[in-house]
């Protein structure tokens, strides 16, 4: 398995990570996903270890903590084995406290994620959200307050915009605070979107891309093509994960599949490998969060990575995902001083 330093950091990370949204599955969003126990995480973790992938993702949210203690359940006795990012921010109780990124809610939701996963330290924890009714100031005194007290070792955020991401990273240096070395967002063939901005500023600040949803909220899984119903095992028979994921227009969606079948047939590799490959040619790409179900989905994503796509085979790709961008993105494309990274 690759490994790549996150961000401006000494901090490397495989290539590809584990995604535990799968595990728990204790609301109607989440069992859409999958529903993991302990026992099954436990083999899921033992076969992430064998191939290399040693990172594991999770957020306080999801399963309303149950992935979190799935997750410890899961890597028990064997801590110094795993890395583990976890998230928080969202609501995580109806108390007037039980949201955002103040420091009182970050302090206790953060000593509630070790709890669940029975570890005294979080190796990369991260903001799931902007906060913008927090002064950024006390949510970065808080993360630095946490990393010198070792409760977490690297901090990142999640869905920022640029100009959010670009305040917090002035603010940190500014005040000698512990920088974002990570950026958990949004990445696909069929959602290029973070390669306008947040990529050009992760390249200028050296912030790693821990890229979400690679394959397109499960619209890259090779099983979804002109013609063909929904698969019944997939999370897009959900409207509530539908609803709450990226849309994607129809056409667009089969003009991405059928250039990914072409390059698929070619180098004998599946549609999603094939998409998770051509993410990790790209710029700023630190890691990718994966999910499975099951052990057959988890080793068949485990085989995007050991291989590289040609030039052309990605220069076809890119062309058939490419989408005209919003202002003043396009007019900037036009100007032979503002190079676009990609």
């Amino acid at each position: 398995m690759e490994h790549r330093f996150l961000g401006a950091s000494g901090f490397k990370v495989p290539v590809l990570s584990f995604g535990t949204g799968t595990f728990g599955g204790t609301s109607d969003f989440f069992k859409a996903w999958g529903s993991t126990d302990a026992q099954g995480a436990t083999r899921i973790v033992d076969v992430c270890l064998d191939a290399g992938l040693t990172m594991f993702d999770s957020a306080d949210v999801y399963s309303n903590g149950d992935s979190e203690t799935v997750l410890g359940e899961a890597i028990k006795g064997r801590r110094d084995k795993v890395l583990i990012s976890t998230k928080a921010g969202f609501r995580t109780s109806p108390d007037a406290n039980g949201t955002g990124s103040s420091r009182f809610h970050l302090t206790e939701t953060i000593h509630a994620s070790l709890k669940r996963l029975g570890t005294d330290y979080i190796d990369l924890f991260q903001l799931h959200s902007f906060d913008a009714l927090t002064p950024l100031e006390e949510t970065l005194q808080t993360l630095d307050d946490l990393v010198r007290a070792g409760k977490i070792r690297y901090v990142g955020c999640s869905n920022y915009s640029g100009w959010h991401l670009m305040k917090a990273l002035a603010l940190s240096e500014k005040y000698g605070l512990s920088r974002f070395v990570a950026h958990q967002a949004y990445y696909s063939l069929i959602g290029r979107d973070y390669e306008w901005e947040l990529m050009p500023l992760a390249l200028d600040q050296k912030v790693g891309a821990v890229v979400w949803s690679p394959l397109g909220w499960g619209r890259l899984t090779g099983k979804i093509r002109r013609g063909t119903p929904i698969p019944e095992a997939s999370r897009l028979q959900s409207k509530v994960v539908v609803d709450s994921g990226p849309p994607v227009d129809d056409e667009y969606l089969y003009r991405v599949v059928d250039a990914l079948d072409s390059v698929a047939e070619e180098t004998g590799k599946t549609v999603p490998q094939v998409a998770l490959n051509w993410l990790l040619s790209r710029p700023t790409v630190a890691t990718l969060v994966i999910g499975a179900r099951n052990e057959e989905q988890l080793k068949q994503n485990l085989g995007a990575v050991g291989w590289n796509l040609s030039a052309e085979q990605i220069a076809r790709l890119d062309a058939a995902s490419k989408v005209t961008k919003a202002y003043p993105y396009w007019h900037q494309d036009g100007f032979d001083r503002n190079p676009n990274p990609v």
